[in-house]
């Protein structure tokens, strides 16, 4: 299996406008456009640096969300951290030979046109691992037309 590299470490908070402001005004960081994961049950932020991993900011959207279920159990902090993969299906299939177990049997849509999926924290020492495919965009010419 391939790994890229880190691609983000993820912060579960409660309300993400007023976390984003503060990690914003800490460290000064590029934020992405929220996103809602509507399957998901969370809304996400990305906060990027100028090189290395982001910082990934989600927060429930609903109280069944498995992110409400954390914020209840935990409080806000560190959720999971993820590394990105070249094959989402192949590293899953790898991964399985080995033993590990997913929290779900393919692949999922993630944030930004991504593939995701979740390592079951037994498998990774109590932490909760995400891996992320992300689909490369097509290259636009400069008339605007694609390849």
């Amino acid at each position: 299996m391939k790994i890229i590299g880190l691609d983000h470490i993820a912060v579960a908070v409660k309300d993400l406008e007023s976390s984003l402001a503060f990690w914003q005004r800490l460290f000064g960081l590029k934020a992405s456009p929220i996103e809602v994961l509507a399957e998901r049950g969370v809304r996400v932020v990305r906060l990027e640096p100028d090189r290395g991993a982001a910082l990934e900011l989600v927060s429930p959207l609903r109280e069944d969300s498995p992110v409400s279920n954390f914020l209840r159990e935990k409080g806000e902090g560190i959720h999971h951290f993820c590394l990105e993969v070249r094959d989402l299906e192949a590293a899953m299939d790898e991964l399985r030979a080995t033993g590990a177990d997913f929290l779900q049997e393919k692949p999922q849509p993630g944030a930004e046109g991504s593939l995701i999926a979740f390592l079951h924290p037994r498998c990774c020492g109590g932490v909760l691992v995400e891996l992320r495919e992300v689909k490369k965009k097509e290259a636009v010419r400069p008339n605007g037309s694609g390849r």
